[in-house]
């Protein structure tokens, strides 16, 4: 049995790039716009494996061209991109370059003064995917921070957001405020990680208040009307176009008893549990060394629901967080007072989407609600934005 929600969809995904007429070049690959900043200064870099010039990385390109590197500092995943989400970071010395990564996931979120006192600016690069609990944001809010308290310039070099076509979800209550949820936005937020950076400093959201010196290196020829394909896979279990589309409305099942494929060749892109009702589709989830080490349900059978069918048009044309999802496996599920854990509130951002669900409301009685908090957050929005928007 599949959905009615389902049925419609039937088209192949197919990895389109819609709207784009030229190439995008992000702001690591525009060198003549920051090298300047960076001559005869200590530099510090926040790094993963997608900061990248082309297809060389930016730590190595910036070497090559006599530019003093003394620090890496990598977020959740790590430097290469190679540790599963919420795995212990610890500081180590890269061995391709020999410098030393100073870890800001874990215990040390935040640079520490020490950190900083050898470092006379900090360029920052990460792709994001511009959904409020994706980590990256607020390892840029703690950069910032440790920055602004210091006084160390940061240099924001932007890319593009594949999920910046559409604002939905949510508003955060800053009662709820955790790392995966800092600031009072929706839960996709429709903002480059420089557009971010510069709401994050506008609107006073650092310590006490204070600003930091940021300069950001905008993107040419991206516009928030746009999707595309990443040239890398944003973290461990974001492999393709697809996850990334639909990692906003699978994300929140990571609260719940549902298995949303990590530990499978295509995670973030099914969901399931061992007594799913729709038994025409099923995986086991496996040990995925440097992904998912102990995923839900490892070695048991999940039934669910195959995602892979879905077409990247059906995202722009629809443009929202697909609740249908979440609420029927909800209400399938036979122990209810089990479904949700204690992780849901932070990723949701309140207990109000917990209550609504338990309540019976429709989804379209809840993104109902949710349409207030939207409104006011989009006035504040544009304030930050460089690029050409979707309305």
């Amino acid at each position: 049995m599949r959905f009615k929600f389902l049925i419609v969809i039937t088209l192949l995904c197919i990895y389109t790039f819609p709207g784009l007429t030229q190439e995008i070049l992000p702001g690591a690959r525009q060198l003549e716009e920051y090298l300047p900043l960076l001559k005869e200064k200590r530099v510090a870099v926040v790094a993963n494996h997608t900061t990248l010039v082309g297809t060389k990385h930016l730590v190595d390109t910036l070497i090559s061209l006599g530019i003093n590197i003394n620090k890496i500092f990598c977020p959740e995943h790590g430097f290469r991109g190679d540790v599963e989400a919420g795995a212990h970071i610890g500081n180590y010395v890269d061995r391709q370059t020999g410098l030393p990564v100073v870890s800001l996931y874990g215990r040390n979120k935040k640079p520490k003064a020490d950190d900083l006192q050898d470092v006379d600016i900090v360029i920052f690069d990460l792709q994001d995917v511009g959904v409020r609990f994706y980590t990256y944001i607020s390892t840029m809010h703690y950069v910032m921070e440790a920055c602004a308290e210091n006084g160390k310039p940061v240099v924001i070099l932007d890319r593009p957001n594949p999920n910046g076509f559409y604002v939905d979800g949510p508003v955060l209550d800053t009662n709820y405020r955790s790392f995966v949820g800092m600031h009072p936005v929706p839960l996709v937020h429709g903002m480059t990680i420089g557009e971010y950076a510069r709401m994050i400093n506008g609107e006073g959201w650092l310590k006490n208040h204070i600003k930091c010196e940021l300069i950001v290196i905008p993107c040419k020829g991206y516009s928030h009307s746009m999707t595309m394909a990443l040239p890398v896979k944003p973290s461990p279990n974001l492999p393709n176009h697809l996850s990334v589309l639909l990692y906003p409305s699978l994300g929140l099942f990571e609260g719940t008893v549902v298995s949303v494929g990590r530990g499978t060749d295509y995670p973030f892109q099914v969901f399931g549990y061992p007594d799913f009702p729709n038994k025409d589709f099923k995986y086991i989830p496996v040990e995925k060394r440097g992904a998912s080490l102990n995923p839900p349900y490892k070695g048991k059978p999940v039934y669910g629901i195959d995602l892979r069918d879905y077409n990247v048009n059906y995202f722009l044309d629809h443009r929202m967080i697909i609740l249908d999802w979440l609420i029927y496996s909800y209400n399938s599920y036979p122990e209810k007072d089990k479904f949700f854990n204690n992780f849901f509130k932070l990723l949701a951002g309140s207990e109000q989407l917990r209550s609504q669900i338990e309540q019976g409301l429709s989804a379209a009685e809840i993104r109902k609600s949710w349409q207030p908090g939207l409104e006011k957050f989009k006035q504040i929005r544009k304030r930050y934005l460089l690029y050409p928007d979707f309305e």
